[in-house]
This record gives structure tokens, C-alpha cells and sequence, in this order.
């Protein structure tokens, strides 16, 4: 791992109020563009995909395989990571922020368009999965690069809460996924599973040309800049940071794994058992979802703020000991099929188990990496660890809740043994809040 007197370097120069407002805001909706696309599919893989590309005569089964094409999509962000990561350290970061949300838009407009399994037979899942990949792809390359355009440009006594403020495109994301379908779930569900669950993956086309028409008005961050000007371009970016920065790269994966796994947990995961095991309304769960991701546009940046203040590493901590405290309380509270208390056990699930880890993450993966290696460092430790815990996370919940009989127990555990993990990790990560990097 690089230690702190290896990540530090000299300071790149000092951009301006206004320029750092218009860096900050192009990431946050260029983001939240990305996110949007990829999480409808999450959503989407509770309420529809069991049912249309998946048939089976029993729903737990449906839903395991729904949950398998979700978990392709977080397996396929680290090969966007590699491949964007890789260019992005060549030939600059502005360059790779367009091709990823071209990529992730064309990925999800498709599976709007697909047939089902009654239409097509065993060729709608095979499609599926193929635009599953296609939109991992894309996510693994674009954060890495919305990330550094911002801490890359940061002065360093503000970076926690300049960097947490990439991931608002995340519950803006959400909140516009969510949002759609909690306005389709009121239709009747012949007319949401035959036509209406589309529009939310149609709509990404627009969103896209959004997108892409804010990213091109960026300029390069004088980070990179510094490192063409000093002919210091790695060669093999990807192949430097698993050769000789592994113990930096796999300190970033594990400080991944609590936080994506309480996200899939209680979001992803949370839609099929509150909707399927308790036998709820999708309107209990999506409304809580809706809240946490509202409460999110605030926390995300207090959050980093405090980092600044308090230092990367302890706000770490205080989130896997809150993760393993709220790990069996989380499916009792849920368990009471009371709306109100489940949508605030949303609320604080996501809050304090997800969100802390996710915002503080991004200033705090790019910063255990230097400038020539950064975008492959922090985005490959990023997807790896989101692959391994977020990606899997729910087709594991699924598959440990049917092993035993319907009890949530061993899921409760699962997320106690991912926080553990991540305390370990954050035990060998070096202090990084107010340091100058190059």
C-alpha cells in the first residue's frame, strides 16, 4: 500500500471558486445520470425480471436468477474499471467520462426495448445479461474519472467533503429510479409488467444527451495535466497498481466490501423480502427507499465534512461498528410490517451502514494512489470490492434465506463478517484528510 509519505506529493495548482462550482456540478449530474441507469435494473430485478425473463413454477427461484444477471453487472465493473482506468491515466480523464455514459445509455435504452421470455424464449435472459454487462462496463470506467475530476482540482483542507459530493448522483440517481417506480406500481400489475416497466429504462436516452452535453464542457484536471507535462504517463497503468501498489489496491477493496453489501442488503435485497416474504405492497419499501435516498443528498456531504475534520479512518470505524451493532435489528424492525417503521430502518440502514463508507470512499480511494496511477487505483479497488460484496450480496441473501428455511440469520451474519472485514482494511489505510497529493 502506498503509505502516506508515498502519496504525497506536490500540490497541483489551485483552480478557482467558480471553476471548482462548475467541475463540482458537472460530476454530480453526470453521475447521477449513471447511476440512475444502473440502479432502475436493481429495482427492476425485485419487481420484474423473475417474473418476464425468468418464469418458473417457483418465485424464489425466479428471483434468485434475477438477482444472478444483477450480480453480472457488478462483476463486469471491474473490466470497465481496467479498460477506462488504463486510458484514463494515458490520455486524461474528460476523454474517458464521455465514452463511459454513451456506453451505459445505449446498454440501458436496449433492455427497455428487449422481449420477454414468452416473446423470445430462452434469448431474452441471454440479452439481458449481455446489457447487463454492457452497463457494468461503463459505471466501472465513469466513477473513477467523475471522482478525480473533482479531488483532482480540490484543495486539500476541503477534498472530504468536495469528493463525498460525487456520490449525491447517487441518491439523485436513485431517487429518480425509485421515484418512476413507485409512480408505475400504483398501475395494475398486468399493465406495469407488459409495458410500463419499460418507460423508466427508455427515459435513460435523454438523460444521456444531458449527460454527455455537461461532461464535454469540462477541461482536464491539472493533476493530469502535470503528469504529461512531466512525460510521467504510465505505460501499464492497471498492471503497475496489481504489481507494485497491491497492498494500496487491496486496502481499497476491502474498505469497499461493508459498505456495497448494507446497499444491497438494504435496498436491492430489501424489495423482494419486504415484497415477497412479508407479502407487502411495493409501495412500503420504495417509499422507504425514497427517503433514505432524500436524507442521502445531505448526509453524503456531512459525512464528508467531517472526514475533514475527524479524519477518513474514524468515520470508517464508526460505520462497521454501526454495521455489525444493526445487523440482527435490521430484519426484526422489518419483520414488524409496520410502513412507518420499516421505511425508517430504511432510512438509517442505508444511512449509516451504506452511505458514510460510499461518501468519504471517494476522496479516500483516490487519494491512497498517485496521480499516474490514480484512475486505475482507485477505480479497480472500487468495482473489485463492489464486484466481490455489492454484486453477489443479494443472489447470496436470496440463496442463504432459502438454505435456511426462510430464516435471515446467516444474512445477518454475512453483513457482520463484511464489516469486519472493512475494519481491517481501515486499520491499514494511512490518514489521508488534509494532505497535499500530487
Amino acid at each position: 500500500m502506498a503509505t502516506a509519505t508515498q502519496a504525497i506529493g506536490p500540490a497541483a495548482p489551485a483552480v478557482g471558486s467558480a471553476q471548482m462550482r462548475r467541475v463540482v456540478s458537472s460530476s454530480v449530474i453526470g453521475t447521477a445520470v449513471e447511476w440512475y441507469d444502473f440502479l432502475i435494473y436493481g429495482t427492476a430485478s425485485a419487481l420484474v425480471f423473475g417474473k418476464l425473463f425468468f418464469p418458473s413454477s417457483d418465485p424464489t427461484v425466479g428471483t434468485i436468477a434475477a438477482f444472478a444477471t444483477y450480480a453480472v453487472g457488478f462483476l463486469a465493473r471491474p473490466l470497465g474499471a481496467a479498460i477506462f482506468g488504463h486510458y484514463g491515466d494515458k490520455i486524461g480523464r474528460k476523454k474517458m467520462l464521455a465514452a463511459t455514459i454513451i456506453i451505459m445509455g445505449i446498454g440501458t435504452f436496449l433492455i427497455g426495448c428487449l422481449p420477454t421470455y414468452d416473446q423470445i424464449g430462452i434469448l431474452a435472459p441471454i440479452l439481458l445479461v449481455v446489457l447487463r454487462l454492457l452497463q457494468g462496463i461503463g459505471l466501472g470506467g465513469e466513477w473513477g474519472g467523475a471522482v478525480l475530476m473533482v479531488v483532482e482540482n480540490a484543495p486539500a483542507r476541503h477534498r472530504g467533503v468536495l469528493g463525498s459530493l460525487v456520490q449525491v448522483g447517487n441518491p439523485i440517481g436513485n431517487l429518480a429510479a425509485v421515484g418512476i417506480f413507485a409512480a408505475l406500481s400504483h398501475l395494475p400489475e398486468s399493465d406495469f409488467l407488459t409495458w410500463a416497466w419499460r418507460i423508466p429504462f427508455l427515459l435513460s436516452i435523454l438523460l444521456v444527451g444531458v449527460g454527455l452535453f455537461i461532461r464535454m464542457r469540462l477541461e482536464e484536471t491539472p493533476a493530469f495535466r502535470a503528469v504529461e507535462a512531466g512525460n510521467a504517463v504510465a505505460k501499464l497503468p492497471v498492471v503497475e497498481v496489481l504489481t507494485e501498489h497491491r497492498r494500496a489496491f487491496l486496502t481499497a477493496v476491502g474498505l469497499k466490501i461493508s459498505e456495497i453489501a448494507w446497499a444491497s442488503i438494504g435496498s436491492v435485497f430489501a424489495i423482494s423480502y419486504v415484497t415477497g416474504s412479508l407479502g407487502l405492497p411495493r409501495s412500503v419499501i420504495l417509499n422507504g427507499l425514497l427517503w433514505a435516498s432524500f436524507v442521502a443528498l445531505f448526509s453524503i456531504p456531512l459525512f464528508g465534512w467531517m472526514s475533514d475534520r475527524v479524519g477518513r479512518k474514524t468515520m470508517f470505524y464508526a460505520s462497521c461498528v454501526f454495521a455489525i451493532l444493526f445487523a440482527f435489528p435490521f430484519f426484526s424492525l422489518l419483520d414488524t410490517r409496520d410502513p412507518t417503521i420499516i421505511t425508517l430502518t430504511i432510512v438509517v440502514a442505508i444511512s449509516f451502514g451504506q452511505m458514510i463508507g460510499f461518501g468519504i470512499g471517494a476522496p479516500f480511494y483516490s487519494e491512497l494512489f498517485k496521480a499516474r496511477l490514480r484512475y486505475s487505483g482507485a477505480s479497480l479497488g472500487f468495482q473489485i470490492g463492489a464486484a466481490i460484496s455489492g454484486g453477489l450480496t443479494p443472489f447470496v441473501a436470496a440463496s442463504l434465506m432459502a438454505w435456511s428455511g426462510g430464516g435471515t440469520w446467516p444474512i445477518s451474519l454475512y453483513l457482520i463478517g463484511a464489516a469486519l472485514i472493512t475494519i481491517v482494511a481501515t486499520a491499514y489505510a494511512p490518514e489521508t484528510a488534509g494532505i497535499e497529493i500530487d
